[in-house]
């Protein structure tokens, strides 16, 4: 997914402060396109990072077959985000309802969908788009991810996309999870990593408790996308965040009467400063920049070496925003 803002502004990230907490997050709405609105809880205002986790937009669910006059054109329903580029990092895209057409610059066409894990490393450039196709479902839910790539190998990984659709689960007492990332309770996923690192998705059912086995080496995070949980004195519900921090050998969550499904994001604290901006990660301003204009160059050219533009989609690719006046500045991790 693009960080579609017009004026997006710049962060640094460099490794918070340890410990267990217990720290909500609030999300803010931003629009994607012209039909599209997501919940953007990372980066936040009081916290950019969880592990390497750098950027999550959750949205939906939407009834896409509902059109709005003003919208009413072929084609024009659901997501509808055209050609653009990604550099040092990883996209993590997870539905809960509905369906979404992938195409990226090294040729890869695939449909995520409910269940499904879908992950591209951009290494030093990639270019994609994300399409809700006419014969798509009515609705859409789900969650767009970024994961930040170590400097070791963000330039010289080759830049790739894999697709699992039968991912490890576990059976708890009362609850069930998908292992998307990394490890939880032992069992792992297959999806490539590149520093310590956990996604899951959980359920546990109607005002049942659990109690989740951690990596106390790892900071955590829950998201809830269906209805609500109380971990300590928070109770999260649709939509909202809670940072558990680190240092934990567990966490206890017990769901609400009607139950609770929620994404499960950790990692080890990622302790390399970087920049990001619009859809771009770096390690300086001028790094950025160049990226920036290789975008550009890559829109002018029809595609580049760093960029080659994407086979089958039909359409303008998205440019880059103006930079801003002044450097991209260092910004903390955490306030």
């Amino acid at each position: 997914m693009s960080d579609l803002e017009k004026d997006p502004a710049e962060i640094v990230s460099v490794c918070g402060d340890g410990g267990p907490v217990l720290e909500f997050l609030e999300p803010r709405e931003v629009i994607l396109g012209r039909t599209t609105k997501v919940r953007r809880l990372l980066p936040n205002k009081n916290r950019r990072m969880v592990g390497a986790w750098c950027f999550v937009d959750h949205y939906g669910p939407d009834d896409i077959s509902r059109r709005v006059d003003s919208y009413d054109v072929p084609g024009d329903r659901g997501m509808q985000v055209p050609p653009h580029p990604h550099t040092s990092l990883q996209t993590v895209s997870w539905l809960f309802e509905g369906e979404i057409e992938h195409r990226d610059s090294v040729g890869s066409h695939a449909m995520v969908r409910p269940g499904e894990l879908n992950i591209m490393t951009a290494g030093n450039g990639i270019a994609h788009s994300e399409v809700s196709s006419p014969d798509a479902p009515p609705m859409l839910h789900g969650a767009q991810l970024w994961v930040a790539l170590p400097d070791s190998v963000r330039t010289t990984t080759p830049p790739a996309f894999n697709a699992y659709a039968d991912l490890p689960m576990i059976d708890f007492d009362g609850a069930r999870a998908t292992v998307m990332v990394g490890t939880v309770a032992g069992v792992t996923s297959p999806a490539p990593a590149y520093t310590p690192l956990v996604g899951a998705d959980i359920t546990i059912d109607p005002g049942r408790t659990l109690t989740l086995p951690l990596t106390p080496s790892n900071e955590y995070a829950v998201m809830v996308v269906d209805g609500s949980l109380s971990v300590g004195e928070l109770a999260p519900s649709f939509g909202e965040m809670v940072y558990l921090g680190s240092e934990r050998e567990s966490v206890e969550l017990v769901a609400s009467d009607n139950g609770v499904r929620f994404l499960l994001l950790g990692g080890e604290p990622f302790e390399e400063q970087l920049v990001m901006w619009w859809n771009f990660i770096g390690r300086t301003h001028e790094e950025i920049v160049a990226a920036r204009d290789a975008w550009q160059e890559a829109i002018a050219a029809g595609g580049t070496d760093r960029f080659p533009m994407v086979p089958g989609y039909d359409g303008a690719a998205l440019p880059a925003p103006t930079l801003p006046a002044t450097a991209l500045k260092p910004r903390p991790r955490a306030r």
